[in-house]
């Protein structure tokens, strides 16, 4: 399918962005591994976190689903997980493959991994390998690194005291996950924080987790227990919506009951930089364990900035969308020490420097980021998302902004994380900014 966008002068409203994907995946699978019944509202309803209800389905608990969003799964508890009868299909999603494999590394039977032909390409050897040292075995592509990938747990996995090479919040959460069957504690030290909702709803289940710095560690305890979550808006999904509020020149854009965990936030923090007219209004309470707010965004004048360092991780999967502003902002901004971005669902440095290009954006690729001279403008071009849901929608904003038409094509994929994401652009253009073709 291809997105045919053509330019808009305002968009005006208010957007309910789906429910955050991250949190979504690890309420699915906690709730399977409590005990008792897990009431889940604001799951996203989007392919890849059904890859994870599935896989939770098959391994033995009852997913019930109750409306639009409206989960309960009746969890097996830390032992009653079962060997399935056929091969578990990951489908694009790569938490659902790398969490999955820390669940499964507790568990003393064979299960098999697959996914499509972007995730069998994706790394799995940096959660294999440490799960390997706990006791967990595996064999499949490239010596177990690769997809399809078999895995056969054990019980009990051996404690273990594991530093990551890069901060990576899949890495982490399938450590700690693993660790629920330990016989003993499990430490994961960071070399910058990652994205903590692991740990907030280990917590929440009755886990017992503690954090010292960059240090997490967890130890086995008792049975978790079923707990009500309530899923935040997910804040890569408003992401696109900030930037386009950033770029159309009549915008304002409200943004309700987005997640705001401050590992998440790094996008807020290099918009501010930028000069962004950007309202954060906190809500009372929190949803899920995490902090939300409402989002408030609107035309304005931008600078370049410098985007490196611990910011990288608490803003990795919203580049596209900060890589479209910076297109259009005024100066130069440069993104280093990303190239954790080459292994996502595509080459996401290569994809934004060849496709910004097409349209007149001066962006350059580095082997760690990409710098990305601002100011000229964006005209109108035949693009491709390469089946990368992040860079589908970021080139449909940048087409929502650029001097004539744009024609994305590839954009089946943005169901993997925002199936409504182009009626939602419409009804802030009022209508036709952006027509789906065959």
């Amino acid at each position: 399918m291809r997105l045919r966008v053509r330019p808009v002068r305002r968009l005006e409203g208010r957007v309910d962005v789906p429910g955050d994907k991250s949190v979504s995946h690890r309420a699915a699978l906690l709730g399977a591994l409590a005990r008792g019944r897990t009431e889940v509202t604001g799951f996203l309803e989007a392919e890849d976190c059904g890859r994870t209800l599935r896989a939770v389905q098959v391994l033995g608990a009852a997913v019930t689903r109750k409306g639009g969003g409206h989960y309960l799964i009746d969890g097996v508890g830390l032992a009653g997980l079962h060997e399935c009868d056929d091969v578990v299909d990951c489908g694009n999603s790569g938490t659902t493959a790398r969490l999955l494999l820390g669940v499964l590394a507790g568990q003393p039977f064979w299960t098999l991994l697959t996914g499509d032909a972007s995730l069998r390409r994706r790394p799995m050897g940096r959660v294999a390998e440490p799960l390997a040292r706990m006791g967990a075995r595996f064999g499949g592509r490239e010596e177990g690194r690769r997809m399809p990938l078999a895995v056969r747990g054990a019980r009990p996995l051996r404690a273990l005291a594991y530093r990551t090479p890069v901060a990576s919040a899949q890495v982490k959460s399938a450590l700690l996950l693993a660790g629920l069957w330990a016989d003993g504690p499990v430490t994961v030290e960071e070399p910058a924080p990652s994205r903590d909702h692991t740990e907030r709803m280990l917590r929440g289940f009755g886990a017992d987790v503690r954090v010292d710095g960059l240090a997490v560690t967890l130890t086995q305890g008792d049975e978790l227990h079923g707990q009500t979550v309530a899923v935040p808006g997910d804040v890569s999904s408003a992401a696109f919506f900030l930037a386009a509020g950033l770029v159309v020149p009549e915008a304002r854009i409200t943004l309700s009951h987005v997640g705001v965990n401050p590992t998440r936030t790094g996008l807020l923090d290099v918009l501010d930089a930028m000069g962004a007219g950007l309202t954060v209004t906190a809500r009372p309470g929190d949803q899920g364990g995490e902090p939300v707010a409402d989002l408030t965004v609107s035309r304005s004048g931008l600078r370049g900035a410098a985007v490196g360092g611990p910011l990288i991780p608490r803003l990795i999967d919203e580049v596209p969308a900060l890589a479209v502003v910076a297109c259009l902002a005024a100066g130069t901004t440069v993104i280093r020490d990303a190239a954790e971005l080459r292994v996502k669902e595509s080459d996401r440095l290569r994809a934004l420097a060849g496709e910004l290009s097409r349209m007149g954006g001066r962006v350059a690729e580095r082997p760690d980021g990409l710098e990305i001279q601002g100011g000229a403008g964006l005209t109108g071009a035949e693009v491709s998302s390469g089946g990368d849901h992040r860079i589908a929608m970021a080139l449909v904003v940048a087409g929502l902004a650029a001097r004539g038409e744009t024609v994305v094509e590839d954009t089946e994929c943005i169901a993997t994380s925002f199936p409504g994401f182009v009626e939602a652009v419409n009804r802030l253009a009022g209508g036709g900014a952006v027509a789906a073709e065959a």
